[in-house]
C-alpha cells in the first residue's frame, strides 16, 4: 500500500532476498517483462512521432520535438532521485506510469482530429517530465530483488530488454505510421504502458513508504546525488567511467557514422548494417551475462571490456570497407553488452541503500545528459579536424573509462552501517 506503515522501522524495503536465494526471479521476471512491453511501445512511438514531425515541419520540427522530450527529462532526473528516495519507488512509479497512460490516451484522441505540431510537442514535454521522474525509481528496484553477485545477472537480463527494444520497436513504429496514423502509435504506447503498470503492481507489492526525515526538504535532497559523488570515491570514479564512455560513443554512433559512410560512398544501407551488427553483438553478450555474469570477474567485465571498447571505437574510424567496419562494430557491441551492466552493478553496489534513487539519477545523467553535449562538441570539432580525426579523438577519450574503472575498484566497497533488520517481509519472499 502507499500509506506509511506506522509500525515498520524499515522504509520501502519489504522484499529483500534471503541469503540462500540471493535473487527473487519472480519479481525480476515481472520487472523485465514489463520493461520489455513499455520499451517496445516507447520506441515505436518515438519513431512514429519523429516521422510525423518530419511531415509537418521538416528538420526544424523534429528538433523542437526532440528538445521538448529530452531537456525536461534530463532536468527532472535531478529531482527524480530525490522523489524516489523520499516517497518510495512504488509511489513514484505507479503514479507516473498511470499519468503517462492517460496522457497517451488523450493524445491519441487529440491527434486523431488535429494535424499540427503543437499536440506532439505538448505530449513530448509532459512525457519527458514523467519519464525523468520515474527513471531513478526504476533503477532502485533491481538491487532490492538481487543481491551480491546475482545482481550482475539481473542487470544483464535487464540490459537485454533495452537492446531488443530499439531493434523491434523502430520498425514497429514505421509500420504503424505506414498502415495507420500517429494516433494508432499513441494507443499502442498507452497499452504498453498499461501492461507495465500491471507488472509494477506485482513488482512493488508490499512496499511501504519511507519515513520522512524531519527538516529535510525535497529541494535539499535533490542534490544528494552530487553530494554522494563528492563523498564516495568509488561512485565518483564510476561516474567518470560512465560519463567518458557515453561522451566518446554518442557522436560517432549518432552523427559521425552516417557522415563517414556518405563520405566514403558506401550507401545509406551501410549505416543500418553496422548499427544492426552492434545491436546483435550487444544483445548476445547481454544474454551471456544474464547466465554467467556472476562467474566472470568484475575486472574483466569492467576494465578489460572498457579497454576493448575504446580500442574498438578507434579502429572503427580506420576501417576501409563496410564488411570490416561491421565486424568491428559487432565486436564493440559484444564488449558493450558486458561493460554496461557491470558499470550499473558496481554503481548500485557502492551506493547507500537509502540514497539509491539519488545515485541512479546521477548515473542516468551521465548517459542521457551526455548525448547532446557529445553531439554539440564533437560536431563543432569535426568542422575543423575532419570526421575521421574527431572520431579518433573520441576513441582516445574512451580510454579514460577503463582507467577510471581501475581507480574505482581500488576504493573500498560500500559497508552499510546498519543491515536491513527485516528477515521476513510483509509478503512472501518467494514470488
Amino acid at each position: 500500500m502507499d500509506t506509511p506503515a506506522q509500525d515498520s522501522p524499515v522504509p520501502d524495503a519489504p522484499v529483500r532476498p534471503s541469503p540462500a536465494t540471493r535473487v527473487q526471479w519472480g519479481r525480476v521476471g515481472s520487472l523485465v517483462g514489463g520493461q520489455a512491453a513499455v520499451q517496445l511501445g516507447s520506441f515505436a512511438l518515438l519513431i512514429a512521432m519523429n516521422w510525423t514531425a518530419v511531415e509537418l515541419g521538416g528538420t526544424r520540427a523534429v528538433t523542437v520535438l526532440m528538445l521538448a522530450a529530452t531537456v525536461p527529462r534530463a532536468l527532472m532526473l535531478i529531482f527524480g532521485g530525490a522523489v524516489a528516495d523520499t516517497l518510495g519507488p512504488r509511489f513514484v512509479l505507479l503514479r507516473t506510469t498511470a499519468a503517462r497512460v492517460v496522457l497517451l490516451t488523450v493524445g491519441a484522441v487529440v491527434t486523431a482530429g488535429a494535424h499540427s505540431l503543437w499536440p506532439l510537442v505538448v505530449i513530448a514535454l509532459i512525457e519527458g517530465i514523467l519519464l525523468g521522474l520515474a527513471g531513478p525509481a526504476s533503477g532502485v528496484l533491481l538491487p532490492m530483488f538481487a543481491r551480491g553477485e546475482q545482481l550482475a545477472r539481473a542487470n544483464s537480463l535487464y540490459a537485454m530488454v533495452l537492446r531488443v527494444a530499439p531493434i523491434l520497436g523502430a520498425p514497429a513504429g514505421a509500420f504503424l505510421i505506414t498502415v495507420g496514423e500517429l494516433w494508432v502509435a499513441l494507443v499502442v504506447g498507452a497499452v504498453s504502458g498499461a501492461l507495465w503498470f500491471g507488472c509494477l503492481l506485482h513488482v512493488t507489492h508490499g512496499f511501504v513508504r519511507p519515513e520522512p526525515e524531519p527538516g529535510v526538504s525535497l529541494v535539499k535532497r535533490s542534490g544528494d546525488g552530487f553530494r554522494l559523488l563528492a563523498q564516495n570515491p568509488r561512485l565518483r570514479w564510476m561516474f567518470i567511467a560512465a560519463l567518458c564512455l557515453d561522451l566518446a560513443f554518442s557522436w560517432p554512433a549518432e552523427v559521425a557514422l552516417p557522415l563517414l559512410v556518405s563520405e566514403r560512398g558506401w550507401g545509406v544501407s551501410a549505416v543500418g548494417i553496422v548499427l544492426a551488427a552492434f545491436s546483435v553483438g550487444a544483445l548476445g553478450s547481454s544474454a551471456v551475462g544474464a547466465a554467467l555474469a556472476h562467474r566472470i570477474p568484475m575486472f574483466v567485465r569492467l576494465v578489460v571490456t572498457g579497454v576493448g571498447l575504446a580500442a574498438g571505437i578507434l579502429v572503427m574510424a580506420l576501417m576501409p570497407s563496410v564488411t570490416s567496419l561491421t565486424v568491428v562494430a559487432a565486436g564493440v557491441g559484444l564488449l558493450s553488452g558486458l561493460n554496461g551492466p557491470a558499470i550499473v552493478t558496481l554503481y548500485q553496489q557502492s551506493a547507500p541503500e537509502d540514497r539509491m534513487g539519488a545515485a541512479m539519477s546521477t548515473l542516468s545523467l551521465a548517459g542521457i545528459g551526455t548525448a547532446p553535449l557529445s553531439i554539440a562538441v564533437f560536431s563543432s570539432l569535426s568542422l575543423v579536424l575532419g570526421i575521421q580525426t574527431t572520431w579518433l579523438l573520441c576513441g582516445a577519450i574512451a580510454f579514460v573509462s577503463p582507467v577510471a574503472a581501475v581507480m574505482a575498484l581500488r576504493q573500498p566497497e560500500r559497508v552499510d552501517a546498519v543491515e536491513p533488520a527485516v528477515t521476513e517481509s510483509p509478503v512472501p519472499a518467494a514470488v
